[in-house]
């Protein structure tokens, strides 16, 4: 082989490495970009956007104290924040956090006299001057245990989520994704979308779930 032939290999596979490069930033930029959470604290409801078109739409739980972000006040912020850390991939559902570690104990939900947060995080940061202090407040969407109370305001500052919920969501957001808290209506699109409830695979030889039971209709009816 030629020292020319050389050459030209090695710039070829410097190019073919650069180009791979740009295409992974590119398609971890697009990616981050393309996403947008959507929070209407009117609707108690959270629409996951991607590429303007309406993914999901969850039942969630803002603040029962109300709006802002001062300190100690446990209001939810108002405004544009972002995905800033997740936290809890790979524990089972129910999973208690606590300083957002796993604590081991894992709990079925509306346990009774109980109230952490459990099975993902997703900590939120302010990317505006009146979301500034989201962080430092350990603003998160979490899961909760007390599901029978989505779609009310019972938070204490959090935006509170299913346990399936979040664990569906966790699989479907980077760190990166925006996230954007209103006090109107989801936009119509999303308001047209079916609340997503999981409904857990038929086991082989379980009988079939009767019609409405646990899925996105019974949801549609409520």
């Amino acid at each position: 082989m030629s020292n020319l032939t050389r050459f030209l290999l090695v710039v070829r596979a410097a190019a073919c490495l650069a180009a791979a490069l740009t295409f992974s930033n590119c398609s971890t930029t697009t990616s981050t970009a393309s996403r947008e959470l959507a929070v209407s604290v009117k609707d108690q409801k959270m629409a996951l956007i991607e590429r303007g078109q309406v993914v999901r739409v969850y039942g969630v739980s803002t603040s029962k104290f109300g709006l802002g972000d001062t300190q100690n006040s446990n209001q939810t912020p108002i405004g544009e924040m972002r995905v800033a850390k997740k936290i809890g991939g790979g524990m089972p559902p129910g999973m208690v956090f606590k300083s957002r570690r796993p604590t081991g104990e894992v709990l079925r939900p509306n346990s009774p006299g109980r109230d952490p947060i459990v099975s993902r995080i997703l900590w939120l940061n302010g990317t505006e001057n009146k979301t500034t202090n989201a962080y430092g407040r350990y603003i998160y969407i979490h899961g909760t245990p007390e599901e029978r109370l989505i779609g009310s305001p019972v938070s204490y500052g959090c935006i509170r989520m299913r346990s399936m919920d979040i664990i569906d969501l966790y699989g479907r957001v980077p760190v990166g994704t925006s996230v954007r808290v209103t006090k109107s209506r989801l936009p119509m699109g999303a308001r047209l979308v079916r609340e997503y409830v999981y409904t857990p695979p038929v086991r082989p030889g379980a009988p079939t779930p009767r019609p409405g039971a646990n899925t996105e209709e019974a949801v549609a009816k409520r």
